[in-house]
């Protein structure tokens, strides 16, 4: 069951660089800041995104949330993405906490569920729901 909303960021890709080109692989890295269970914070995530047979992507990532208090939540994720008409992506998938301390420490062990979008200026958004 999808529960209630527990982040809401905005952010920039710092690099993307090509892995492959048959198929299509690409890796990113971005930085991001906003809301985590109502804690301001700053993060760090770094994706690979591989082009699948039928026009769609697929991404696994790794990320690092933290607060200006000191917290951190640590995730790895999975998503399925579409290009965007004019440059950009968006995508959706699930985000699972590996670890988390603190202000954030509830997030531990759960999972959350997540919008994801890029333009093609390279700014990105996401939302993030607690799936229960």
């Amino acid at each position: 069951m999808l529960g209630d909303q527990i982040a809401e960021e905005t952010g920039k890709v710092l690099v993307m660089r090509v892995l492959d080109s048959a198929p299509v692989k690409v890796e990113v890295s971005i930085h991001t800041k906003g809301k985590l269970l109502g804690n301001d914070y700053q993060g760090r995530a770094t994706y690979t995104s591989t082009m699948q047979a039928g026009g769609f992507m697929y991404g696994e990532g790794h990320g690092v949330y933290l607060t200006v208090g000191g917290d951190m939540a640590a995730w790895i994720g999975q998503g399925t993405g579409k290009i965007k008409p004019g440059g950009g992506a968006s995508y959706r998938g699930a985000l699972h906490f590996q670890n988390a301390t603190g202000q954030l420490a509830k997030l531990a062990g759960t999972v959350g569920v997540f919008e994801y979008e890029t333009d093609a200026s390279d700014n990105t958004t996401a939302k993030t729901w607690e799936w229960k």
